[in-house]
């Protein structure tokens, strides 16, 4: 028996929008990834893709995206993340692009990758809430 050694891409959904994160499912990261192979790789890189790849989990409030692959094909799918441009989804187009945070094959270097992943508050928020209390006072 073989065993098939796998990589997980740990990636991040860049917007310029946060709330557009919400029209974002891992429906639409599956089919953007495989047009971006394709377009970079051909048919060969399309049909090696195939074989193995998933999308396996997807936090929309975070933009947080964890992709598995075989191991024999993770640097076609990783040099083809930066041609997805944006992303469909119920007839809404997402305008973003994937930022690759790690790339590994155990799980307790995973997990550490993705637990040192923050949400950023924004900074004008920040002081908008601030000057709103001193305007109170």
């Amino acid at each position: 028996m073989v065993r098939m050694k796998l990589r997980y891409l740990l990636c991040e959904v860049c917007v310029s929008d946060r709330s557009n994160l919400s029209l974002v499912d891992d429906g639409a990261i599956y089919p953007a990834a495989k047009t971006a192979v394709s377009r970079a790789h051909g048919d060969y890189g399309a049909a090696l893709s195939s074989l193995g790849f998933s999308v396996k989990y997807l936090n929309a409030h975070t933009g947080i995206v964890f992709l598995c692959c075989w191991k024999s094909h993770y640097r076609l799918i990783w040099s083809a993340l930066p041609f997805i441009t944006s992303l469909e989804n119920r007839g809404e187009r997402v305008p973003c692009f994937l930022n690759c945070l790690h790339v590994g094959a155990e799980r307790s270097e995973i997990r550490k990758a993705v637990l040192s992943c923050t949400l950023k508050k924004d900074t004008d928020d920040d002081y908008e809430e601030e000057s709103g209390e001193e305007k109170d006072k």
